[in-house]
């Protein structure tokens, strides 16, 4: 299953740099490593927004929840979740044409 997931970061505003520095690396590492799992499939910052648009795998609710409870940002998170199926468009496209390009 697919979903869209709308996060927005709220981190304290009196938070010392090397604190937020810190979290968000540990945020980006986890990212990564969620991405070469193949539940992370991309990513989007919204501009000028501390938010983002991603696009996650799961085989459950459940499934997804941990992972997204898995992040070291998750306490700040303010998420919508929206299951997605693939779009009539892009079946046609993929059976009149092979795979759609990437990104």
């Amino acid at each position: 299953m697919q979903f869209m997931v709308r996060i927005v970061v709220r981190l304290p505003g009196d938070w010392p740099k090397e604190k937020v520095d810190e979290l968000a690396a540990r945020e980006t590492a986890r990212g990564m490593q969620c991405i070469k799992e193949g539940k992370l499939r991309r990513i989007f910052r919204i501009v000028g927004q501390r938010a983002n648009f991603s696009i996650w795998e799961a085989a459950s609710l459940e499934e997804l929840h941990a992972t997204l409870l898995s992040l070291p940002m998750h306490p700040f998170f303010e998420l919508e979740v929206t299951p997605i199926i693939e779009h009539s468009t892009t079946q046609a496209w993929n059976a009149a044409n092979g795979a759609m390009p990437p990104f």
